[in-house]
């Protein structure tokens, strides 16, 4: 049985930029383009009747801000995973980003190959980042102290499990890695976030990033 296409929307006020993007998915087999937008109003109004699997959303937009849209679409579509595309490396930016919903954070001049990537890994349960923006936030969390005890709640298992995570393993890869079900790792892992007090593995990557 062929495997349903990845559903795809864009919100990108630079038509240029816009059509490169409809176009890099158009020429993909497996992705299906079901919408694009040039402001964050207008995917508030279009995109929850289109229902996409992943959004490629803009930050700096006319009008409602990319983080803003992310933050109220997000309610309306929370299946919907939210990858932010842009030219800023702003550590505000992206940890605003990241906590109003989005899922990975990708600068525009990433290769077309690597957006792409990331739109299948996005959907495989993991979060995307441009490799200056993981730096970003690993040099963020290096200057902040982070009290450990949350840390130390955690078994071997589990810190095992949470290190994989943070280096871009999907489910699947760390159960085959661990040699358990992934069952077993979808127990570990929701343990963890309750340990870590977090709600998806974006904030328990962050946090553990943070504690190195």
């Amino acid at each position: 049985m062929k495997k349903p296409a990845i559903t795809i929307a864009l919100v990108e006020d630079a038509r240029g930029t816009r059509e490169n993007l409809m176009e890099l998915l158009k020429r993909q087999s497996g992705l299906n383009c079901v919408g694009a937008v040039g402001s964050g109003e207008e995917a508030l109004k279009k995109f929850p009747a289109l229902a996409p699997d992943v959004v490629l959303m803009d930050i700096n937009l006319p009008g409602m801000s990319g983080v803003k849209c992310t933050a109220q679409l997000k309610p309306l579509l929370p299946k919907t995973q939210i990858l932010m595309l842009t030219s800023y490396e702003n550590s505000d930016l992206i940890f605003e980003s990241l906590r109003s919903g989005a899922s990975g954070y990708l600068m525009k001049n990433t290769e077309p190959d690597e957006i792409i990537h990331a739109i299948e890994q996005v959907m495989a349960g993991g979060s995307p980042m441009s490799m200056q923006i993981a730096r970003k936030v690993v040099s963020h969390f290096q200057e902040i102290k982070k009290p450990s005890s949350e840390f130390e709640q955690l078994t071997p298992r589990e810190n095992e499990i949470l290190s994989l995570l943070a280096k871009g393993f999907m489910y699947k890869e760390i159960a085959g890695q661990l040699t358990i079900s992934l069952h077993t790792v979808r127990g570990h892992i929701h343990l963890v976030y309750e340990k870590l007090h977090v709600q998806s593995r974006s904030e328990a990557i962050i946090k553990f990033l943070g504690q190195k």
